[in-house]
């Protein structure tokens, strides 16, 4: 993660459904569908403004973040997130084992 997102905070925002993360005046979000022991993580959006700033990822690796000190899985159906932990593979350990894609990470 670039060093400018560090001190930025996830929020969870639950009315939406998603975790965002606010960077220079723009929000970038990844929308989830939650159970008592997984999230499922649907889909990715960053601003175009955020382009290439290393919002989106910063983003993923704070939700996964999340989600492992909640101690639940994660199913990464979103295209963008399912890329960023085949590039991380550390990330793997919390993906569920039923997740369709997880013998492929």
């Amino acid at each position: 993660m670039k060093e400018q997102f560090e001190p930025i905070t996830l929020t969870k925002n639950e009315e939406l459904s998603r975790f965002e993360l606010q960077y220079e005046g723009h929000t970038a979000f990844i929308e989830y569908k939650e159970t008592s022991r997984n999230y499922a993580l649907v889909h990715t959006e960053s601003p175009e403004e955020l382009a290439g700033t290393g919002a989106a990822s910063a983003l993923v690796e704070k939700t996964l973040q999340f989600i492992a000190d909640a101690g639940k899985t994660v199913s990464p159906y979103c295209p963008f997130v399912y890329a960023f932990i085949k590039k991380h593979p550390e990330w793997k350990k919390i993906v569920s084992t039923h997740f369709p894609g997880y013998e492929e990470l």
